[in-house]
């Protein structure tokens, strides 16, 4: 077997084979977006994260100090089940708990607990007192949250707007359209969380923007330096 191909429960058929990518492309293990690396099948137009494509078979965290999970393919019994760090349904690979029933999506269970490109810092809680710049509500899913404390994001709502914005690129009514007009603009939004003066707002929503790059990254499965730079690009355009 070659170094950049795997063979994957999930798709007995045929083996799948590492690829990078700068569009978005929805994970047929977890079901999530993803973007940057992934395995594919182009026989089958199959794709998976890394993280989904080369799981752990069982894993602890940090916010769950008690909790064991395990790898599964689907989630577990009959009843509807949501990620415990975005609040998203989970209808695919996950990671479970068997003795708290907390249930995690791949890449939320691998989210770095730090981001940093040098010269910003976010760090992961799994909830903060303060608002986020996104919503403008508290404590509603994992954060990340700068070392100054004065930019948070939730998780969920990184997901809500990749979700939205990318609902008809899923489904095939977006007639092809690019990325750039696929990626939400989130300036005015952070302008309505942020009354400052105007060089003020200014300032603030560059920075909140940045650190929303990086999370954004990290949602989708691959927080490199590189895809926050190419999701940062194509962000400024919308």
């Amino acid at each position: 077997m070659k170094y950049n191909e795997i063979s994957h429960l999930s798709h007995p058929q045929h083996k799948l084979k590492f690829d990078y990518i700068e569009l978005p492309f929805k994970c047929d293990g977890c079901k999530e977006a993803g973007i940057g690396s992934r395995y594919k099948c182009s026989i089958c137009d199959y794709d998976l994260h890394t993280h989904c494509a080369i799981p752990s078979p069982s894993i602890t965290h940090p916010f769950y100090t008690k909790c064991s999970f395990q790898f599964l393919l689907r989630p577990p019994g009959d009843v509807a089940r949501f990620c415990n760090a975005c609040e998203k349904d989970i209808t695919g690979f996950l990671y479970h708990c068997r003795s708290c029933g907390f249930d995690l999506h791949p890449c939320c269970a691998k989210l770095p607990m730090v981001l940093d490109d040098g010269e910003m810092k976010l760090y992961l809680y799994r909830k903060v007192s303060a608002s986020c710049d996104r919503c403008g509500r508290k404590g509603r899913s994992w954060s990340y949250r700068s070392k100054c404390k004065k930019y948070n994001l939730h998780v969920a709502c990184v997901k809500e707007m990749l979700v939205e914005s990318w609902h008809e690129l899923y489904y095939g009514r977006g007639n092809g359209r690019k990325l750039e007009t696929s990626i939400p603009s989130i300036r005015g939004t952070l302008q309505a969380h942020h009354h400052r003066s105007k060089g003020k707002v200014k300032k603030c929503c560059e920075m909140a923007g940045l650190a929303m790059q990086f999370v954004v990254s990290a949602v989708l499965g691959d927080p490199t330096a590189l895809i926050a730079g190419v999701v940062g690009s194509l962000m400024s355009r919308s």
